[in-house]
């Protein structure tokens, strides 16, 4: 058997409410990068469910920009660290700097890929330029007196660089090596958020938290002057330039993308997201790109949840917008051919699997932290049920990718749903609790604190921090009585973290906070099958069974990914470093597991070699 990685669905952009998001596309045209909590992402623009992550930064990760050969990748994140890194072949680091101490907010390299300037928000400076190869000195960044948020590299000698700060000011630099030419004052009165110098190097603008849009001639770094006075009506925090010069495209917090004219000093195609009218917060446009060498026209954008929108000039809407996690996912559940995951914020995502992009579960939604999904056949329809932090129960339809019914309050925190026999069973801090079509049906109170819970049939296994696992029944038509069978199953020497029955209810897989997996046959006397599965050296997060039920996945904090066999106990498979910040959620479709983690990613593996 072996486990190969099939595709990595990318989590979404790291977005924080006024301030830019950072969009980058390589010099083909084929795929964007950005930065995803401590993760830096390149993605196909063609095909969002291909993508690269590269997770070397051990901090929060700000900003990723794709060098003009296409070869290498410079990302900064919140530590004041800038790494760079091959982006074509197998992700190797060719150089870390430590550039500032604080948060980089943006990087720029010259044309000859070369040079890099990053900027931020440091203490005894706000930026610097070094080589690209060794990290030497190659200038200094000077003149602002508060962080740097932008910058960019005329591309044509002779070398130019500007950068624009929360100090209103724009600083023109000649180079190389980099050095303080003019400060460029007056034409903004509040933070200026991007600024871009165009392909043929003729003019850079700029933009801000005035809503102004400013352009300067680029070689001198003279004001031309201000176009556009009173069109968007939010901060723009994106700019970027069509590789012809002759437009330019802006994003802004009045929910809007914008194509400039420079020359006649227009907009000539504007894209307001969400309902015409209505002022929507996550609609806010945090940053775009317009990716070079495309026929297409294509421009994308960020806003604040994180969607990509894609734009094509003639349309009002996007065509395509690409969802996904920011935030590291806490659950996971499958229904069919649709993979439910939920977040940290209470985010749950519907991911296809044949197409590997998801939608936003729909309706009221939880407010916070998901602690279980689990899938259900109500009335006839495949249902999910999720319990989050906000102490709610929610149900899912599976076909319409949307909340369904009213919001069920618990009078507890729930450490985990599973279903039996119709019947929704949720497990508090000391009882089992029944629910049946949103409403109370039955409970029956612990002594001891439950961890987790599954369930198959009229059976449900309970994970005690006393390390057993209790087995109750759930009776009665409606599901109206949990009673205990008086099982314990005794064998794991730490608490329960996690449980799974197989498909068809034979056998039950215990995870322990330890690492160690021991699966027992739920036949008669509850007989232990194995327990050999101890490769994890962390606590068991997750656990699912295949089809077949000869075949395990589990997921642990050690963040490794691993499928075991029953035929053959000490064989095993895995997958390292599956998620960074561990594994919080397995499943499988066919002969592929899917996982998620703490990198807010779903990553599909490929088992090969299944009996």
């Amino acid at each position: 058997m072996s486990i190969i990685s099939d595709a990595i669905w990318a989590a979404s952009p790291t977005t924080a409410r006024g301030q830019p998001t950072p969009l980058s596309s390589d010099p083909k045209g084929e795929r964007i990068a950005y930065a995803s909590n401590k993760s830096i992402f390149l993605r196909s623009i063609d095909n969002p469910a291909i993508s690269k992550q590269y997770t070397s930064h051990t901090t929060q990760t700000t900003v990723a920009r794709f060098s003009p050969s296409g070869f290498y990748v410079a990302s900064g994140d919140v530590s004041g660290t800038v790494r760079v890194w091959d982006c074509a072949g197998e992700g190797a680091t060719k150089g870390e700097y430590h550039i500032i101490a604080g948060r980089i907010n943006d990087l720029a390299w010259d044309g000859d890929s070369q040079r890099i300037i990053a900027v931020g928000e440091g203490k005894e400076r706000f930026g610097h330029c070094i080589t690209a190869d060794s990290g030497n000195s190659v200038g200094e960044i000077s003149g602002h007196s508060s962080q740097i948020n932008c910058v960019s590299i005329r591309q044509q000698r002779p070398l130019r660089a500007v950068t624009g700060s929360d100090d209103t000011s724009l600083v023109f630099y000649h180079g190389a090596p980099f050095k303080f030419n003019t400060s460029l004052r007056g034409q903004h009165n509040k933070f200026v958020f991007g600024t871009a110098f165009s392909p043929d190097g003729a003019v850079f603008a700029s933009v801000g938290a005035d809503r102004r849009v400013w352009l300067y001639d680029g070689k001198t770094g003279e004001a031309k002057g201000q176009i556009g006075e009173g069109v968007h009506t939010g901060s723009i925090f994106g700019i970027s330039w069509s590789k012809d010069s002759k437009n330019f495209v802006t994003a802004s917090a009045d929910q809007t993308v914008r194509i400039w004219d420079p020359e006649a000093g227009k907009p000539t195609q504007t894209w307001r997201m969400g309902e015409e009218g209505v002022v929507s917060i996550p609609d806010q446009q945090m940053g775009v790109v317009w990716p070079s060498s495309r026929s297409d026209g294509l421009v994308i954008s960020v806003d604040l949840e994180g969607n990509l929108n894609y734009l094509v000039n003639g349309t009002p809407k996007p065509t395509k917008v690409v969802r996904g996690h920011q935030k590291n996912v806490t659950a996971a559940g499958i229904a069919g051919s649709t993979f439910f995951t939920g977040s940290y914020e209470g985010r749950v995502c519907a991911w296809d699997v044949s197409s590997g992009l998801a939608e936003k579960v729909d309706g009221d939604a939880h407010s916070n932290y998901i602690a279980g999904l689990a899938a259900s056949t109500h009335k006839g329809e495949a249902q999910i049920y999720s319990v989050g932090w906000d102490d709610t129960l929610r149900s899912v339809s599976v076909s319409t990718k949307t909340f369904t019914g009213s919001k069920t309050s618990l009078d507890f925190q729930p450490k985990g749903v599973a279903t039996a026999s119709g019947i929704v069973a949720i497990a508090s801090p000391n009882a089992i609790k029944l629910y049946d079509d949103g409403k109370p049906a039955g409970e029956l109170v612990v002594k001891y604190t439950p961890t987790c819970i599954a369930a198959s049939g009229s059976t449900i296994a309970v994970g005690g921090d006393d390390k057993l696992v209790h087995i109750y029944t759930v009776s009665g038509s409606s599901g109206g009585s949990i009673s205990d069978t008086g099982t314990e199953l005794r064998r794991a020497t730490s608490p329960i973290s996690a449980l799974a029955f197989s498909p068809s209810g034979a056998r039950l897989a215990v995870g322990a906070a330890n690492g160690k997996i021991y699966v027992f046959d739920t036949a008669g006397d509850w007989k232990l099958v194995t327990d050999r599965w101890s490769a994890h050296t962390a606590r068991i997060t997750c656990l699912a069974w295949s089809a077949a039920g000869d075949f395990a996945a589990s997921g642990s904090l050690d963040t490794n990914v691993m499928v075991w066999s029953v035929a053959d106990p000490g064989k095993r498979i895995k997958a390292l470093n599956a998620h960074k910040d561990g594994v919080t959620g397995v499943a499988w479709e066919g002969r592929r597991v899917l996982s998620t983690g703490g990198d807010a990613t779903v990553k599909v593996w490929r088992v090969e070699g299944l009996a």
